[in-house]
């Protein structure tokens, strides 16, 4: 859907730093765009899908699993305290395409913002402060080689 940021991206229509890092039956993993730290990741349907309640019986089977592989490939790369996994679908007040973001955290992250969950991830939009396009390119190029695709 043209105009949609999830579908945009996938579709070329935006620049996305770092590429495809995995493409499934159902799913597109990426890295995220936005202000979250480098290694954080989207998960997201390959069809515009806005509410969890309208993926098919297919892309929910294939979810599960898939986040748990992703989950456990940052682990490996990256040795976080957690891997947090939340599903968000709002822009501007409205139900958008949904994406899972996936966002290895550190103690060394949490320490530098000086706070955890939800709180760590409005900080660091507040902040603003998006990961340098070539240190996203090389983290997608490792995780691609993790994933084996």
């Amino acid at each position: 859907m043209e105009g949609c940021l999830a579908c945009d991206l996938a579709e070329g229509r935006v620049d996305l730093p770092g590429g495809e890092i995995l493409l499934t039956e159902h799913w597109i993993v990426e890295h995220t765009v936005g202000p979250l730290s480098l290694g954080t990741l989207i998960v997201k349907p390959k069809r515009h899908v806005v509410h969890v309640w309208e993926l098919g019986e297919a892309e929910a089977r294939e979810i599960g699993p898939l986040l748990r592989r992703v989950s456990a490939m940052l682990a490996d790369l990256i040795q976080p305290e957690q891997v947090y996994v939340g599903l968000w679908s709002h822009a501007g007040g409205a139900p958008v395409h949904i994406h899972f973001v996936v966002q290895p955290v550190t103690r060394t992250l949490m320490d530098s913002i000086d706070d955890y969950g939800p709180h760590l991830q409005v900080a660091m939009f507040d902040a603003g402060a998006t990961p340098p396009k070539g240190e996203v390119e090389r983290f997608a190029e490792r995780a691609r080689a993790a994933l084996g695709t």
